[in-house]
């Protein structure tokens, strides 16, 4: 890829992640997939949860977010066909009638299909206090 095509895809990933903040927020399941691809998986302390059960939480009302912020501008890595985003981010969750604060790295993986980036996997790790 030469540097213009890099830089319009930096702009565009930026974009994505503050657009998959908002949508995460807006609970809405089909909003949220628009970011996804059919294959994502969020890896967590808790293992490896795919897509349909992470989107079903979101529909049922079982897991839902009334607060989502990056606290860092998205670091972006481009790799041909393939790129890396990972920033700080702070968010509140709502599961199952439980509030949840959490301070955490995320590290989202996107391919480029078709023109469009869809994320295969996200990654989100405990930022230490401080």
């Amino acid at each position: 890829m030469n540097r213009k095509s890099d830089a319009e895809d930096t702009v565009q990933l930026a974009r994505l992640a503050r657009g998959w903040a908002e949508a995460i927020v807006s609970d809405d399941p089909a909003r949220i997939a628009a970011f996804m691809a059919d294959e994502w998986v969020i890896v967590s302390d808790s293992g490896i949860d795919p897509r349909e059960k992470f989107l079903s939480l979101v529909e049922s009302g079982a897991l839902s977010h009334s607060a989502m912020d990056l606290r860092t501008d998205p670091r972006i890595r481009i790799y041909g066909d393939t790129a890396v985003v990972t920033a700080r981010v702070t968010n509140t969750a709502h599961y199952q009638g439980e509030s949840h604060d959490a301070d955490e790295w995320t590290t989202d993986v996107f391919v480029r299909r078709q023109g469009r980036w869809l994320c295969v996997l996200s990654h989100i790790t405990p930022a230490a206090p401080g």
